[in-house]
């Protein structure tokens, strides 16, 4: 049985208190059983882990938020050449509803990532999504990419960690106005900045 779910897409100045205080608790929801640490973020009112997002495609069902994707254009590195992409990040589908296939609908959200001029997305997901995102891009342009290093900066400046993080994540690309052949070789992506 498939969820009824409708989706928004929203800009981030569209987003009321109550919007971001309801997507705080979402995402506790989501992703505290991936571990403690990964809820710690969403304290509060603050709806985003590290870069706050420009777009969010939110999902809606009769008992509220049901998944989420934000969406931020940025300039990253690959191996050293500039390239302009929509990175997407702050993916998630509520506990209850994983398996029916809410994060199909997600596709929805393509055509406005083709409007926003970009000609990749990109995003990273940690090796145990691996089997989930590839299910997903069966029927899209989504290349997932193993072996490459990406580095990023925290979110805050601490005393006790190193500015930086660098991490071996799988990378999504969803080809948009170029194909994959353009996207650069390389082994290493730097961010420029703290993932979505």
């Amino acid at each position: 049985m498939r969820s009824q779910v409708r989706w928004k897409l929203c800009w981030e100045n569209e987003l009321q208190l109550g919007d971001h205080v309801e997507l705080t608790e979402f995402f506790r929801k989501t992703y505290g059983p991936t571990g403690v640490f990964n809820a710690q973020p969403f304290e509060g009112s603050r709806s985003w882990a590290g870069a706050r997002p420009e777009l969010r495609a939110i999902a809606y069902d009769s008992n509220g938020v049901a998944a989420h994707m934000g969406c931020l254009r940025r300039f990253i590195k690959v191996d050293g050449v500039d390239l302009l992409v929509a990175e997407l990040g702050l993916y998630g589908v509520r506990p209850d509803l994983e398996g029916l296939g809410i994060a199909h609908s997600i596709r929805f959200m393509i055509p406005t990532l083709q409007e926003l001029g970009v000609p990749f997305a990109f995003g990273t997901v940690r090796h145990a999504l691996q089997k989930h995102i590839e299910r997903f891009g069966r029927h899209s342009q989504l290349t997932v990419l193993s072996g490459i290093r990406v580095r990023s900066t925290l979110p805050d400046a601490r005393l006790d960690k190193p500015p930086i993080r660098i991490e071996d994540a799988l990378v999504i690309v969803l080809t948009l106005a170029r194909s994959m052949s353009d996207w650069p070789t390389g082994n290493f992506i730097d961010r420029n900045g703290p993932e979505l």
